[in-house]
């Protein structure tokens, strides 16, 4: 026999064993809370996401307690009450929404004594609640970075608590001792790198105003010692005088191909002349043979002869105009190569001038830059914390400035970066700026003792 059971009232035995003050929804968030040692939510915005917990109780149907976890396509399962969409729903929506699917069911139970009874589900007795958010996360400057439980009115600085606190070693894990070694060594580099592409600067600048030395005292005065100032200038004289040599051979080559092809074009030219009044010769000697073979005074032999004599001296003729040519065509190249010798070498020199230009510039960023590092190093150094949460919203994934008291929301991420304050002010290293700016600005000249560049302390 069917029995339906209703559900307890007011004045039942088991109303009457609860708390004063609580009903049977009361009791299911209160075992809630305890079972997580908390009492109390999200903040009042929180809405249901992927990955949170769902805990649904039934009064009185112990069987139906579920915690259910939301999945990817923001849906839950439970037994009775099918698949539902809660994602996006703020917690008591949520709650609505399972009371009003479970109300309408019928639970069908077993009795101790075999027979079977039906239980009508009530609204009211159906308690739906997260019981576990989404994990937080929190990356950067922090002892432990990763994945942390959420906590209701979470805030960044009990993050970063749980995180182990700020990683200040982390900012201090290099030996500044080796460092400054490692830095003192590679701004010396510099300054040799910079001595040498100065006086390349100086070497192309000498070529292209027609010089034959280096102005060596244009060289802007730096740490490196004077007999590496003194390989490099010679280095660069060298080549100075290496590439005028080269230039003054070219010269001296073209020139001569000129003047070569010039007297081979006189001597075919004379050649063409002499072969065209033989050609002309011929030609009046085979009409004077016609004219008599016509009259039966020479056999047919002679005439093939003649007009044989004819054909040879013209070809001759033609074969010495087409050398003439080739010969006049070559001198024409020549000369035109020896026209564009100075314009080509003037462009390939300003080419290596404006990228040495460039290289200055970048020497001398490298060395401002090594230079404050050194710097750096050698100070006391306060770290203060830039703070942002990584949030996802109605619009997707947005930056939000934060302070160690902003609170938090399940699956927010927390970027920590310690930002170093300096006790003292910084000076900035003393570079060659002005020489430098000088030559990257196009000038074909450094300035003499300009911007004397010292090596940091």
């Amino acid at each position: 026999m069917l029995r339906v059971r209703r559900p307890a009232r007011p004045g039942d035995l088991a109303s009457r064993m609860l708390p004063t003050g609580l009903g049977r929804m009361g009791v299911a968030t209160l075992a809630v809370a305890c079972a997580l040692g908390w009492v109390g939510a999200a903040n009042a915005d929180y809405r249901v996401g992927v990955g949170d917990v769902i805990e649904v109780l039934v009064a009185r149907i112990p069987e139906l307690q579920r915690r259910v976890t939301v999945q990817p396509d923001g849906r839950i399962s439970f037994p009775a009450l099918g698949s539902v969409s809660v994602v996006g729903l703020y917690p008591s929506e949520m709650e609505a929404r399972i009371q009003a699917r479970l109300a309408t069911k019928i639970f069908r139970q077993r009795s101790s004594d075999g027979r079977e009874y039906a239980m009508a589900i009530e609204a009211d007795e159906v308690t739906a609640s997260v019981v576990q958010y989404r994990p937080i996360y929190v990356k950067g400057d922090v002892a432990k970075s990763g994945e942390l439980p959420f906590r209701p009115q979470m805030t960044v600085r009990e993050l970063v608590a749980l995180a182990g606190g700020y990683d200040v070693l982390r900012q201090r894990s290099e030996n500044p001792l080796l460092l400054t070694a490692e830095l003192g060594t590679e701004i010396e580099g510099l300054w040799v790198e910079l001595a040498r592409t100065e006086a390349r600067i100086l070497r192309l600048n000498a070529v292209l105003a027609g010089k034959d030395s280096i102005e060596a005292d244009r060289l802007t005065p730096s740490p490196v010692p004077p007999h590496r100032i003194k390989e490099i200038l010679e280095l660069e004289a060298n080549q100075l005088k290496a590439d005028k040599a080269d230039y003054e051979r070219e010269k001296t080559y073209l020139g001569r191909s000129i003047k070569k092809a010039e007297e081979q074009a006189k001597l075919l030219a004379a050649q063409e002349a002499t072969e065209d009044k033989g050609t002309v010769a011929d030609v009046e000697e085979l009409k004077k043979v016609e004219e008599l073979f016509g009259k039966g005074a020479l056999p047919s032999p002679r005439v093939t002869d003649a007009r044989r004599a004819v054909l040879l001296s013209s070809t001759r003729k033609l074969q010495t105009g087409a050398q003439l040519m080739e010969v006049r065509k070559r001198q024409d190249e020549s000369s035109r190569q020896l026209e564009r010798l100075d314009d080509q070498r003037r462009i390939r020199f300003l080419q290596e001038l404006r990228d040495a230009r460039v290289a200055l510039n970048q020497i001398q960023v490298r060395l401002r830059v090594g230079g404050e590092k050194l710097s750096y190093l050698t100070r006391d150094r306060d770290f203060r914390p830039e703070l942002s949460i990584i949030r996802r919203g109605e619009k997707g994934r947005e930056t939000i400035p934060a302070n160690e008291d902003s609170e938090l929301q399940p699956g927010d991420v927390v970027e920590v970066s310690l930002r170093s304050e300096l006790t003292m002010d910084m000076p900035t290293a003393a570079t060659s700026v002005a020489a430098g700016d000088q030559l990257t600005a196009g000038s074909n000249a450094v300035a003499p003792n300009a911007g004397v560049a010292r090596a940091p302390k």
